[in-house]
């Protein structure tokens, strides 16, 4: 699924939260480069950096799902887009373009993120080949499921549905 998301930098000042932190539901998210700075990820110690994707090249961070069906072994990823001084500084730095050459440019900061999701019935169970690393709380944490059930669950714990399937 890809889902492309927008902010008018014009609207927006530094400090301004334009997707808060979460984590995806997805298998995988897979981030491509922004014209403009904000987008930053947690490390597994917590560590919050600033992402850089170089030209060409594209960020994946795991989902809910992935970590799932690992049994805990790959963790899901946490980001967040914010409207920085990096930011402001860029878009400054196309005005200042646009004043140069007349050319119109895109203030807005746009990003096509795409998702990896499985089938609804796709088996989530955590894969057997990594049950040597689950402790007792990872084995009792990561049941067995669906794709569907998997959504579900996350839609609840979210409120975004009343659904009691």
């Amino acid at each position: 699924m890809l889902a492309p998301t927008g902010s008018d930098l014009q609207r927006h000042d530094v400090g301004t939260t334009l997707a808060g932190f979460h984590y995806d539901i997805a298998f995988l998210t897979i981030h491509g480069k922004s014209r403009y700075p904000g987008l930053y990820v947690w490390l597994r110690n917590w560590k919050k950096i600033p992402v850089k994707i170089p030209k060409g090249c594209l960020l994946l961070q795991a989902g809910s799902s992935f970590e799932h069906i690992t049994g805990g072994y790959v963790l899901a990823g946490y980001h967040e887009v914010m409207y920085t001084e990096d930011t402001k500084r860029a878009k400054e730095n196309v005005i200042a373009d646009m004043d140069k050459d007349g050319k119109e440019r895109i203030l807005w900061r746009v990003s096509s993120t795409l998702f990896s999701h499985f089938r609804f019935d796709t088996d989530l169970s955590p894969m057997s080949e990594l049950s040597h690393l689950f402790t007792p709380d990872q084995a009792s944490k990561y049941k067995k499921m669906t794709a569907f059930e998997k959504l579900m669950e996350e839609l609840r714990a979210t409120s975004m549905t009343k659904d009691s399937t």
